[in-house]
């Protein structure tokens, strides 16, 4: 039996524009089916009207077409369309909530090149779709369920453009900084990616009063992420340096991530951000459950300063999605990637940049001290990544003496809080072996040993 055809990936739709399945036929078929779905959810709208999809999009070339498509597939079955030009993410999955919508869309790649594209799906709430719905909609798409639906002409939808709904976002992430605290006297260099956010992190930067240097804000369709933005800090901490600059802010094109740069142009990551904020809010007890919530990427030294702290950090699979589903199952309010998405619950439903970036900006503030002293709370565990390639992927249970090997090596390095990861790689034909402990030279000796088996079992 065939396995079903999938078109969702780990965060919607992604791949080369204008090949399958990011073409405009796809994308027809992807707007009648999310629409079918969406009006189905809920037997009325959250309008109490007719039901309505917001669509934005990031800075890419291809962005147009898309939206156009998609556009015309939820028309064609009677649902509205809010047109929110480029926007961040978070700016989307924020709006679809504000303009009490049923659903909301955006069109982007993320921190891919110009030449992908891709489609992000948001409930009502501004929670990403999960697999279910995603399910449904795919089913549909590939059964051509809903080609039979057509509404009568009076029951077509309508699209408009929402004029204010980059100010909406404005206003929303600066709500996240306190009232009564301001940015005045903060320089910061500000590296946009030439993607979504090129208009409003400058814009609420310097309404909080920060002297802002931005880079990366002259988006032509094709330059998106090309040589700047969180893909490339390197740019941003040189800046940081020419300028003289307190810190960096770097967005990745659709502005969900964030990675920063204290004043001496060392690059501040997601585990440390994750650092300075959660061992901040175990301090003031507004981590909930005194729980910070990472993936399996995340440095072991970040889950001892948690631990030392008094809180706890619970790990899931790489992925944003995975990170929001594990806070939204429990009650947590933080969690986040090394990379760079974090997610602060109290402010929204999804990672975004800016907001992290205003978090701690907000520490810096109160605290009186600057990033590269705050990025000291914490100690990273020396870490060693080792990739084996391989002429076949064999259950690793089936390699003689691996795993008693893997199982002595865990042992030891998580007696001094280190831990280790082996798997195959999703893409490519590799094993991939993460070790971390605070013995940098035991690293080498386990990694040695085990890398050594799979070799000679099943190395190239």
């Amino acid at each position: 039996m065939n396995s079903p055809k999938k078109i969702f990936g780990t965060d919607g739709v992604r791949g080369t524009a204008n090949l399958e399945p990011v073409t405009a036929e796809t994308a027809l078929k992807l707007g009648r089916a999310a629409a079918h779905v969406f009006k189905n959810l809920e037997t009325q709208s959250r309008g109490r009207g007719k039901y309505r999809i917001v669509i934005g999009k990031d800075t890419r070339l291809s962005g147009y077409m898309l939206e156009n498509a998609i556009s015309s597939g939820i028309l064609s079955m009677g649902v509205d369309v809010f047109f929110v030009g480029p926007l961040p993410t978070p700016g989307v999955a924020y709006v679809t909530r504000s303009l009490r919508a049923d659903a909301g869309i955006v069109i982007t790649a993320s921190h891919n090149p110009y030449t992908d594209n891709g489609i992000k799906f948001f409930r009502a709430d501004g929670y990403k779709l999960d697999d279910k719905i995603e399910a449904e909609i795919e089913r549909l798409v590939f059964s051509g369920e809903v080609e039979n639906i057509r509404p009568s002409a009076e029951h077509i939808g309508r699209a408009v453009r929402i004029d204010d709904a980059l100010g909406r976002y404005i206003e929303y992430a600066k709500s996240s900084f306190p009232k009564g605290l301001t940015l005045e006297g903060v320089k910061i260099v500000l590296d946009c990616g030439h993607g979504a956010a090129y208009k409003a992190s400058p814009c609420v930067l310097r309404e909080l009063g920060a002297e802002v240097i931005v880079y990366g804000n002259q988006p032509d369709g094709k330059n998106i992420n090309q040589n700047c933005g969180s893909m490339h800090p390197e740019a941003m901490c040189q800046k940081v340096v020419e300028h003289g600059a307190h810190l960096g802010i770097a967005h990745d094109g659709d502005a969900d991530r964030v990675l920063l740069c204290d004043e001496h142009g060392t690059l501040i990551d997601g585990d440390d951000i994750m650092a300075i904020a959660a061992l901040g809010m175990l301090a003031e007890n507004t981590l909930a459950e005194k729980t910070l919530v990472a993936t399996v990427m995340s440095n072991a030294g970040l889950e001892a300063a948690i631990h030392n702290a008094g809180g706890q950090m619970l790990r899931t699979a790489v992925g944003d999605k995975n990170v929001i589903d594990e806070m939204l199952k429990h009650g947590f309010n933080f969690g986040g990637e090394q990379s760079g998405h974090l997610i602060f619950r109290d402010y929204g439903t999804t990672g975004d940049g800016l907001v992290a970036a205003l978090q701690i900006l907000r520490i810096m503030k109160a605290k009186g001290r600057p990033l590269s002293a705050l990025a000291k709370c914490w100690t990273r565990f020396p870490q060693l990544v080792t990739n084996v390639k391989v002429r076949e992927k064999k259950p690793f249970a089936q390699l003689a003496g691996l795993n008693q090997l893997v199982a002595d090596a865990e042992k030891e390095l998580q007696s001094q809080g280190g831990r280790l990861l082996l798997r195959y790689s999703g893409t490519e034909p590799k094993v991939r072996l993460l070790v971390e402990g605070r013995d940098a030279a035991l690293l080498e000796i386990w990694s040695d040993k085990i890398c050594g088996v799979i070799r000679k079992q099943i190395g190239i």
